[in-house]
């Protein structure tokens, strides 16, 4: 993190463009869930799955604005990732009630997640910031994949379900032990950054 970005008054972080398309984002997570917990009609599983793409453009559009007119601020850098794993939790909560085999996926998504806020914070104290590599990039476009196709067809034959849910589980698996593997190595010292990509 450079000092221009440390400098930033907070309040101008707080409302900065990109940090309220986070607030939004957050905010729509309690209505999708109470919109998809409520549907009884094919409609309002459209609806839902329409706000589940509107948050995912804003994610776009936020990361987009604040490189594109230099608004990339600490608090952003922290509030982007949570607004997206609430999210993400907060639609496997909800897929759980239709599709069993969601529960395993959740709990897999909690021990990944756990693992990359504990190695996160022992990065922040060495004064180091690590982001997504491409595994872990493509196993969160393809859980959400995944749950968008669940979430617009509820009708979908449970084995097809399961089929979807599976390759996500494979996917999150893989991820996964990639970070684990790249984590622990780097952060005991026999791993150097610059090879991450070659495991």
């Amino acid at each position: 993190m450079d000092q221009e970005t440390q400098k930033i008054p907070l309040a101008k972080q707080l409302f900065s463009i990109p940090n309220l398309l986070g607030y939004f984002r957050i905010i729509l997570i309690p209505i999708i869930m109470w919109k998809y917990f409520t549907a009884q009609e094919a409609s309002d599983y459209y609806i839902v799955t329409l706000l589940v793409v509107i948050s995912g453009l804003s994610d776009a559009l936020d990361g987009q604005i604040a490189r594109r007119f230099h608004m990339v601020t600490p608090l952003g850098k922290a509030l982007d990732p949570v607004a997206d794993k609430l999210t993400q939790g907060a639609l496997a909560v909800c897929l759980m009630t239709r599709y069993p085999l969601m529960t395993v996926l959740f709990v897999l998504f909690l021990v990944k997640e756990g693992f990359m806020a504990v190695t996160g914070i022992l990065y922040m104290k060495r004064g180091e910031v690590y982001g997504a590599l491409w595994f872990g990039k493509v196993c969160t476009v393809v859980l959400y994949a995944v749950m968008i196709i669940l979430l617009f067809f509820p009708g979908i034959p449970a084995a097809a379900a399961n089929i979807l849910i599976a390759v996500s589980l494979c996917f999150m698996v893989y991820s996964l032990i990639r970070y684990a593997i790249i984590h622990i190595r780097h952060l005991s010292g026999k791993f150097s950054r610059n090879n991450e990509n070659r495991l």
